[in-house]
C-alpha cells in the first residue's frame, strides 16, 4: 500500500482534475450573451456588484460580458489601488487584535478598575468626582471608533472597489457566519474576523472557511465555544478562579506567577471562565452555517459535536496564543463520540477538525449552501433545477465556493427575464448603489452609518446568528420606503436636477436589482 502522503497528493490530483473538468463544462455550458444588451449588462452589474456606475454598461462592453464576469471570480488579477487609498488612513485596519486590545481596551477596563478602588475605598472626593467623568468619555469614544472604522472601510470597498463580486460575497458570508459586535470583548477581534477569516476564502474552498470562522477568536467569544469545557474541568477552573480573586483582595491587586495580572487579564478571565459543555456554537455551526434546520441531525449531535469542539478557546494573556485560537487540550472531553452516524474515536483538536470535515462535505450543507447563493444571486424563491446543480457543483469540486458561484451566475435561469429586478436591496445594497451611481465622493461615512441604522440595518450589530435577512419580506414597508426617499433627497442635495435625481433613487425600480 503507497504512503498516506502518496495516496493524499493523488487524491488532490484527481479533485483538482475533476474541478478543472467542472469548470470547463460550465464554460460550454454558459449561457452567458456574446452581444448583451444594456438591460442584461445592468442586471449582471446589480447582482455581481453593488450596481453601475456612470460609464460602468460601457466599459463592460468594451471588455466582454463574460471575460468581466470571469475576470470578477478572479480578484486576485484586479488592481484596486484607488479603493486601498481611500481605506489607508483607517489604522485599525492593519492592527493585531493584541495591538487593538492594547490601546482601545485596556485604558477602560483600567479605569473600571480605578472606579472599583474608588467604591472599595469609600466615596471619593468632590474634585476626583468631577474628573472620572471626562478622562472615561474620551476611552469610550475611542472604542466607538474601533467600530466606526470597520463601518467605514466595509462601505467605503463597497462603492469603489473594482472587486465588486469579492466585496459582494465578503458581506454575503459574513452574514451567514455572523458576530455582533457588541457582545463582550467581540469588537476587538471583528476587524480581524473580516479581514482573517471571511475576506480571503470566499471564492475559495468552503471548508477552509468553515475552518476559519470555527477558530476565529471572534466566533469563539460570540457563541460561547471559548468556555466550552469538559465539566470536571470547568468546576476546577471556577475554583482556580475564586481563590485568585480572594488573593486579590487581600494584595489588593492580584498577582499571577509573580507578576501582577492586569485588568484586561482579570476581565477575560472572568468572561472566559468555563462552565462545562456549551451548546450555543454547535447548535448554530449545524443550523445556520453548515446542514440547515432540516439537514438531518438531531439534539445528540448538537451534544456530541459540542463535546468535540470543547478545547476549542483563545489563548491566555501573556501566552504565546495570547487573543488567537488556542487548543486547550485539559479543557477537551477526550470520550468517543457519534456524530451523524460517524464514530470519533476521543482524542484532541482532531475531534473538532473531522467535525468539520464531515460537516463541509455533507450532501445537506452542499445544498444548504447552494441555496443561500442562489436566493442572493437569482430570486428570493430560486429555481429548483439552479440548486440542484449549484449543489452538485459543491459536492463535484469539494466545495469549491468559485465553481458554484459560477455555476449560478452563468446559467440561463440567472438571466431569465423575470430574475430581473426580481431582488429587493437590502438598505446596505441600496446606499452602496446611490452612492454609485451619483459617483459620490464619500467623505463621511458616519453619516452613512447612522442612515442605515434608521433603515434597519446597523453594520456589525445584528445580534441574532442569523444575521440579516436577504429576502424583500425583511425590508418592504411603508416606513423603510419613506427613510429611503429622505436618504435619497439629502444625498441628491446639492446637486444639478437634484429633485429629479432624488426621484430616480426613490422610485420602486432602484429598489430592486
Amino acid at each position: 500500500m503507497p504512503p498516506i502522503r502518496s495516496r493524499l497528493a493523488h487524491i488532490a490530483t484527481v479533485l483538482a482534475a475533476l474541478a478543472l473538468a467542472v469548470h470547463a463544462l460550465s464554460a460550454a455550458s454558459s449561457s452567458v450573451p456574446g452581444s448583451p444588451d444594456d438591460a442584461t449588462i445592468v442586471h449582471v452589474l446589480n447582482r455581481l456588484g453593488f450596481g453601475p456606475r456612470p460609464g460602468d454598461v460601457e466599459r463592460v462592453r468594451r471588455m466582454g460580458l463574460a471575460s468581466w464576469m470571469d475576470q470578477q471570480l478572479r480578484p486576485e488579477r484586479i488592481a484596486d489601488g484607488a479603493v486601498d487609498a481611500r481605506v489607508a488612513g483607517l489604522a485599525t485596519l492593519r492592527m493585531t487584535s493584541q495591538q487593538i486590545a492594547q490601546e482601545y481596551l485596556k485604558p477602560l477596563l483600567e479605569q473600571r478598575q480605578q472606579r472599583g478602588r474608588d467604591a472599595a475605598s469609600g466615596e471619593p472626593d468632590m474634585d476626583s468626582r468631577r474628573k472620572r467623568p471626562a478622562e472615561i468619555g474620551p476611552v469610550l469614544q475611542r472604542r466607538q471608533e474601533l467600530l466606526q472604522e470597520l463601518v467605514a472601510q466595509k462601505v467605503l470597498r463597497a462603492v469603489y472597489s473594482e472587486r465588486q463580486l469579492q466585496e459582494v460575497l465578503t458581506d454575503f458570508w459574513f452574514n451567514h457566519f455572523n458576530v455582533f459586535a457588541n457582545k463582550g470583548f467581540t469588537r476587538i477581534y471583528l476587524t480581524a474576523y473580516e479581514r482573517d477569516a471571511i475576506r480571503p476564502h470566499v471564492l475559495g474552498r468552503f471548508r477552509d472557511l468553515l475552518d476559519a470562522t470555527a477558530k476565529s477568536p471572534a466566533m469563539l467569544l460570540y457563541l460561547d465555544n471559548a468556555r466550552s469545557a469538559d465539566p470536571k474541568f470547568a468546576e476546577k477552573a471556577k475554583s482556580d478562579l475564586d481563590r485568585l480573586q480572594r488573593a486579590g483582595r487581600r494584595r489588593g491587586g492580584a498577582r499571577q506567577q509573580g507578576r501582577e495580572t492586569t485588568p484586561e487579564m482579570m476581565e477575560q478571565v472572568r468572561q472566559n471562565i468555563p462552565t462545562g459543555i456549551n451548546e450555543n456554537y454547535a447548535r448554530e455551526l449545524l443550523e445556520l452555517h453548515t446542514l440547515g434546520v432540516d439537514g438531518g441531525y438531531t439534539q445528540q449531535d448538537i451534544v456530541n459535536v459540542a463535546r468535540a469542539l470543547t478545547g476549542w478557546t483563545i489563548g491566555r494573556p501573556r501566552s504565546a496564543e495570547a487573543g488567537q485560537f488556542w487548543f486547550n487540550p485539559r479543557m477537551h472531553d477526550t470520550g468517543d463520540k457519534v456524530v451523524l452516524g460517524q464514530k470519533i474515536t476521543g482524542g484532541g483538536i482532531e475531534d473538532g477538525e473531522r467535525v468539520l470535515d464531515l460537516l463541509a462535505r455533507h450532501p445537506s450543507t452542499a445544498r444548504f449552501i447552494a441555496t443561500k447563493l442562489a436566493r442572493r444571486f437569482v430570486a428570493d424563491e430560486p429555481p429548483a433545477a439552479l440548486v440542484d446543480r449549484a449543489a452538485a457543483t459543491f459536492r463535484q469540486t469539494d466545495g469549491d465556493l468559485r465553481e458554484v458561484v459560477r455555476a449560478i451566475v452563468t446559467a440561463p435561469e440567472f438571466f431569465a427575464s423575470d430574475t430581473r429586478r426580481a431582488k429587493v436591496k437590502t438598505p446596505f445594497e441600496f446606499v452602496v448603489s446611490a452612492l454609485r451611481a451619483t459617483e459620490a465622493d464619500v467623505q463621511n461615512t458616519l453619516w452613512l452609518a447612522r442612515t442605515l441604522q434608521q433603515l434597519g440595518m446597523p453594520l456589525y450589530l445584528c445580534q441574532p446568528p442569523t444575521g440579516y435577512k436577504d429576502t424583500a419580506d425583511a425590508w418592504v414597508n411603508s416606513g423603510a420606503l419613506i427613510s429611503r426617499m429622505n436618504f435619497a433627497v439629502e444625498l441628491a442635495n446639492g446637486k444639478a436636477s437634484a429633485r429629479a435625481v432624488a426621484m430616480a433613487l426613490g422610485s420602486p425600480e432602484f429598489q430592486r436589482r
